[in-house]
């Protein structure tokens, strides 16, 4: 069964339409990168899996992503809830201006998922081994997130999201403000992480797509031109306009 199945989605911002038409269907516990050039809708679609795209004036959509059977735009969806079950990594990180520990508490308090110390303990603990974080700086949980380097606020960030168990994480350029070497650290840790999570990385970078991924999409101009597995994507695509890209005559 697909962890997420979207069906004839659109999406307008007023009467620009971004998304056209996509279907699409992503496997479970498995990475999906969506590549493609600039403004072809990469982030809109990766931002409507868990409805940030609901925060912009003028959004209207139609069409279904469904997550695990159940249509995440229908009447009876708690948003908050998706978006804890859906978690999100942006371009660049971005810790709160509080304690290493507060940060990956964040969560656990605001949704009420847990109050006791021990708990939260426990849970910040493990969500930094996750990302391999700990070792690094258990010796230093209160002092500011800001002081961590780049690389290391970015690995918070995602110890942030998992922290509060979610199913799917949503990544959108994570490497973007990144060095090479910090790149490659954060790419091995999607591949640690791909066992326990649903992951879908946008991303400019097409040898990071062709590195990480198990399944690539193309878009172009709003719409999905390819979807298959990264390898046939990158070696022996089906469209001219993927084939073009991926060789690196446009985008």
């Amino acid at each position: 069964m697909s962890k997420i199945e979207i069906k004839n989605f659109n999406l307008y911002y007023a009467d620009f339409h971004a998304l056209k038409n996509i279907n699409i269907y992503i496997e479970e516990k498995k990475i999906t990168a969506i590549i493609g050039p600039s403004g072809c809708g990469k982030s809109t679609l990766l931002r409507s899996i868990n409805r940030i795209n609901d925060t912009i004036d003028n959004v209207s959509t139609s069409g279904i992503i469904n997550i695990f059977g159940e249509d995440i735009y229908g009447s009876k969806i708690d948003v908050d809830t998706l978006r804890r079950n859906v978690g999100m990594v942006f371009q660049r990180p971005n810790p709160f201006p509080i304690s290493i520990y507060e940060n990956v508490a964040f969560g656990l308090r605001v949704n009420r998922i847990a109050s006791n110390k021990n708990i939260i303990d426990e849970t910040v603990e493990k969500s930094l081994k996750a990302v391999l974080l700990w070792d690094d700086i258990k010796d230093k949980l209160h002092k500011l997130a800001l002081s961590l380097t780049l690389e290391q606020q970015q690995r918070l960030c995602i110890a942030r999201v998992i922290a509060v168990a979610p199913h799917i994480v949503l990544l959108d350029e994570p490497c973007s403000s990144l060095d090479p070497v910090a790149t490659q650290r954060i790419e091995q840790l999607m591949i640690q992480l791909r066992d326990k999570y649903t992951i879908v990385i946008v991303t400019h970078n097409m040898q990071q797509a062709a590195r990480v991924s198990h399944d690539t999409a193309f878009m172009l101009l709003g719409e999905l031109i390819e979807f298959d597995k990264t390898e046939k994507i990158f070696t022996n695509p089906s469209k001219k306009e993927t084939e073009d890209y991926v060789s690196g005559r446009f985008g």
